[in-house]
């Protein structure tokens, strides 16, 4: 008997060979194999007769093979079947790429259905590589489709049929998470009709019922686990902080903190003398000063006898950090200290024993923060930077280097209201909504590739000036699919330092360059040893480079409005007027309306709005917090209402059983999708 952690490879009918494939998709297991939902339907129950078929559009067909398939051998590699089909209102002819096999499959006077893009005319139509199966058949067609993500493999009918074998082995073992009175007090159907309906849907009515059903249950144990971080954090007790006078602190500032800036520090003291850890999130946009946040909190728990950590997803990034920061805190009594993977075996022993014995007050770092060897005498504050990059396990492996140390995490990354509870549910949220007086809003504009050569001028000119570019594309090297014209760092770069700027400095950089390599490139443009930096978007986060004074984002349509923004904030950094310029040939106007966003507003938080309502979530998700489940089938943009209703299930319930003694399966499966945060109801 099967049970949901069986190995697929040993579910009827998938085998050795299959399994290794869905392996490839991270499908392991039979849960993993029904919880793979599609990601679109096609609906395929109507069919047209050829005459109906209308240029352009995607539809299917009946129609009889009128003569037997021929296979011509255009070219190696390139192999075409044509055949010609008929009913009674016309003829469609139909050619098929690389599959040579059907020219034995599909029999002359027999009836399929084609289903595909028609093409032609209204004397003549054509369909090329559509789907198609014998009438009646009810795999492919006469019904609506599930279309799932795929790999290299695996195809949409392989993955279709080894779904229907796993929802075939689980019939009677799926248990329902949702306890009898939540599902009927919120009309959902069971579980069962639920799985087969979002895979194999009956009807379209059938497919609403099991969509709504399997999000609310997705965010209902979300919300249960959430509640749950949040609940053993709040019954933890810590030595409340005690008072202390801030204003040597903001007198050393070379500049006055905003309101905003103010209010989040005041509200990261407020936890800090409250006795609780304080679990909060400082959010701001590109240059709001949350840096100045962390560090007047490092100040506030050094002056309360406490050392504080800080920690950078990259090796660069710690040590801007540092080197912003130490200036201010040395000259206030505070002992800091920077330890990455760079310090050698020596320096990190002669760091840990400092830190062990109490001898620094403040260490900036990466990942070396957290290792084995690295002890703190009084850890009270632990700061970690563009968060989502770091796991909850992580996180939590920092904060247990302490007693419950109090934890501030900074994100860059705007984040619309509606989605923060999902993103940081366990986290209290600051925003900084302003920036310091003085900074220059960056000109943004919208061009074409025609505008290469201004747009190589004005970077000239502005090298000249003493100024450095960033140039983003978005890949790193040349794709060879046909028509794909898609800017790649590495030729590109190429390209510019040889035939447009060979008196210039030109130096690449990309996500697939080991970290040592990238950061000897980021190192030497920040040093101004290059004058244009072609990457990817690896230089997304974090990077300050005052000097830098432009942003040109190439197939600018290929990215986010937030990642734009955050492309953006690379720029505007120092004394000078700075500048971003997006090339786009795209012509259709929801591209062009949704890149033009970019040059109307410069709020981080407006942008978000926008993209979320434009993309829906996706792009967010990039950014959840690594440890936390993520969501297949609810998505927020549009299931805010039924949010709304899982939150208030889920609350009801535990009010009534805390920790769900009456409904073990639910208890079960919320520590399994929340199992790397260590979320338990035991």
């Amino acid at each position: 008997m099967a049970d949901l952690k069986t190995d697929v490879r040993f579910i009827k009918g998938i085998g050795e060979q299959r399994a290794k494939a869905l392996g490839k998709l991270g499908i392991r297991t039979l849960r993993d194999l029904v919880s793979w939902f599609p990601r679109r339907y096609e609906d395929r129950t109507e069919t047209r007769r050829v005459a109906e078929l209308v240029p352009g559009e995607t539809a299917c067909a009946a129609a009889m093979i009128a003569s037997a398939p021929t296979v011509s051998h255009v070219r190696k590699g390139l192999d075409l079947v044509k055949l010609r089909a008929v009913d009674e209102t016309g003829v469609l002819d139909v050619t098929f790429f690389n599959q040579s096999w059907l020219k034995n499959s599909l029999r002359p006077g027999e009836t399929y259905v084609f289903c595909g893009k028609a093409e032609g005319n209204l004397f003549r139509r054509r369909m090329t590589n559509p789907v198609v199966e014998p009438q009646g058949r009810r795999e492919a067609t006469g019904r609506i489709v599930p279309v799932y993500p795929l790999t290299a493999g695996v195809s949409q009918l392989i993955l279709s049929r080894s779904v229907r074998q796993g929802l075939d082995a689980c019939a009677d073992i799926l248990p329902d998470v949702l306890p009898d009175e939540v599902r009927r007090e919120h009309q959902l159907c069971r579980v069962g009709y639920a799985y087969e309906n979002i895979h194999f849907p009956e009807s379209a009515e059938a497919l609403d019922l099991a969509r709504r059903r399997l999000a609310f249950e997705e965010l209902f144990l979300f919300t249960l686990g959430l509640r749950r971080l949040r609940q053993r954090r709040e019954t933890v007790e810590v030595e409340p902080f005690g008072p202390v006078d801030m204003e040597a602190f903001y007198a050393a500032l070379p500049f006055s903190l905003t309101e905003a800036q103010r209010r989040c520090i005041g509200e990261a003291r407020a936890d800090m003398v409250s006795g609780r850890p304080m679990n909060r999130l400082c959010q701001g946009d590109v240059g709001s000063g949350k840096t100045m946040v962390a560090a007047a909190c490092v100040y506030f728990s050094v002056k309360n006898g406490r050392q504080a950590a800080l920690m950078a997803p990259t090796e660069i990034l710690a040590r801007q950090h540092y080197e912003g920061l130490r200036p201010l805190m040395e000259p206030l009594g505070i002992r800091c200290a920077l330890l990455t993977g760079s310090n050698t075996a020596k320096e990190k022993r002669s760091l840990s024993a400092a830190l062990a014995a109490g001898e620094i007050d403040f260490v900036v770092g990466t990942h070396a923060l957290i290792t084995g060897g690295v002890e703190y005498r009084s850890l009270g504050l632990v700061v970690t930077d563009e968060q989502h990059r770091f796991g909850v396990a992580q996180r939590a492996a920092l904060a247990g280097k302490g007693d419950h140390p109090h934890t501030l995490v900074m994100s860059a990354t705007p984040i619309p209201r509606t989605l923060a509870l999902i993103l940081y549910g366990d986290l209290d949220v600051s925003v900084i909504d302003q920036l310091p007086p003085g900074r220059r809003p960056v000109q943004t504009s919208l061009v074409d590739s025609g505008y290469h050569p201004r747009i190589y001028s004005f970077l000239r000119k502005l090298v000249r000036e003493g100024r450095q570019a960033y140039i983003v594309c978005p890949q790193v090297a040349e794709s060879e699919e046909a028509g794909d014209d898609r800017k790649a760092v590495t030729e590109y770069a190429a390209q510019l330092q040889r035939e447009v700027f060979p008196d210039l400095r030109v130096a690449f950089v990309h996500g697939k360059m080991k970290p040592k390599e990238k950061d000897a490139v980021m190192s030497a443009f920040t040093a101004r040893e290059t004058d244009i930096l072609v990457s990817t978007t690896v230089i997304e986060v974090g990077v300050d480079v005052p000097n830098a004074a432009v942003m040109v984002v190439e197939n600018a349509e290929r990215f986010g409005l937030s990642q734009l923004h955050q492309l953006r904030g690379r720029v505007g950094r120092g004394a000078w007027q700075s500048y971003c310029v997006l090339v786009s040939d795209n012509k259709n106007e929801e591209t062009r309306q949704r890149l033009r966003v970019m040059v109307k507003t410069a709020d981080g938080f407006r942008i978000a709005e926008e993209d979320l309502r434009l993309r829906g979530p996706g792009d967010f998700f990039g950014q959840r917090q690594h440890g936390l489940p993520g969501l297949r089938v609810a998505d927020i943009g549009c299931d805010a209402q039924l949010l709304k209703e899982a939150q208030g299930a889920a609350d009801a319930l535990l009010e009534r059983d805390p920790d769900l003694k009456t409904c073990p399966a639910t208890a079960e499966r919320m520590a399994e999708l929340f199992a790397e945060a260590d979320v338990t109801f035991s």
